[in-house]
């Protein structure tokens, strides 16, 4: 796979007609662990974000706009866990995946090349924006489903409302030059954070707030840079004054530095951030701590993980989308 030429021939291995399998076994699709809402939304901003899809990728977008429609109920919330035998496994909520099916649902609204597909989507997402959660990470994607909107459609006050308050959310990073971060610790999605804010700070003419945004994730990129790589934070984080270890590293992480950077540049038109960019791309292509490539090439499924013995070499969704995601954004900068 080049940077210019993102694969979707995994994430079809993946789809059934009923929406996209969460695991796999190396490349073989997991059944039994069924689907999920957060990764259908991942699924449906991808394909959304293609400008001349296939007919079978806007199949694709269908399918995952059928399943968040069928997960959401009258409130706006979202149920999270469907089984293999199509019954929901909990009930409708505002945790991560409502805010995923946000996200989703507003790149659908604003960028899918199918009129019938923006309108549906776009109904969906106005009922899901009735709701606020109280986690951080969830109104942070919600944020970014609004963010979409919002510069498809300028005058959307629902989309206005909700992308605030994300941006409130996350609040203002101290003014500490060693962790200027909102939070004590860095977990996952980290860039996603910066993004809301780089994106609410240029819709709303704030200054300040856009200048919050880029310094965050300036200093983001600059910490998860070693040698001229990214050498990410791993899945289990990393605290303030704490000792920072460097495995497991996960594709999401890299995903939304190569997310927050194209917006960074869309917003700036500083090249640097296209070096960000790139620097994401380069690492799934093995420009990494392990100089490991992180996807098959026989599959174009990306690997799940970067362990101190090298990728984890099961082909889940998120991290497969994690690479077309970052593909797509270094096709772009081509």
């Amino acid at each position: 796979m080049s940077s210019a030429a993102p694969d979707f021939q995994h994430l079809i291995r993946l789809s059934d007609d009923t929406g996209l399998f969460e695991h796999a076994r190396h490349a073989v699709v997991r059944r039994h662990h069924g689907y999920c809402t957060d990764d259908v939304a991942r699924g449906l901003v991808i394909v959304s974000r293609e400008p001349l899809p296939s007919q079978r990728l806007t199949r694709l977008a269908e399918r995952y706009l059928a399943f968040l429609t069928h997960a959401q109920d009258h409130s706006g919330a979202f149920r999270n866990r469907l089984g293999f035998d199509r019954r929901w496994r909990d009930r409708p909520g505002v945790g991560d995946w409502w805010g995923r099916a946000m996200w989703g649902l507003g790149t659908a609204a604003a960028r899918n090349s199918a009129p019938w597909i923006r309108e549906e989507a776009l109904l969906a997402f106005t009922l899901g924006a009735q709701q606020r959660s109280p986690h951080l990470r969830a109104m942070t994607f919600a944020g970014l489903g609004a963010a979409e909107v919002l510069r498809a459609d300028p005058d959307s006050t629902v989309a206005a409302a909700l992308l605030t308050d994300a941006a409130e959310a996350i609040g203002v990073p101290p003014e500490n030059p060693s962790w200027p971060w909102p939070q004590p610790y860095l977990s996952y999605a980290n860039a996603a954070l910066a993004e809301v804010l780089i994106a609410a700070g240029d819709l709303s003419d704030d200054q300040q707030m856009l200048t919050s945004g880029l310094h965050m994730l300036t200093w983001l990129r600059d910490i998860q840079t070693r040698n001229g790589r990214f050498s990410v934070v791993p899945a289990a984080g990393w605290r303030q004054d704490k000792q920072r270890t460097r495995y497991d590293q996960q594709p999401i992480e890299v995903a939304a530095l190569a997310d927050a950077c194209a917006v960074a540049f869309l917003v700036t038109g500083e090249l640097s951030w296209q070096d960000g960019v790139r620097r994401a791309a380069a690492w799934f292509q093995g420009a990494n701590d392990a100089d490991a490539l992180m996807w098959d090439p026989a599959t174009s499924g990306g690997y799940d993980g970067l362990t101190e013995h090298g990728p984890n070499l099961n082909q889940g969704a998120e991290s497969t989308m994690a690479l077309i995601s970052t593909m797509q954004h270094a096709r772009r900068l081509s």
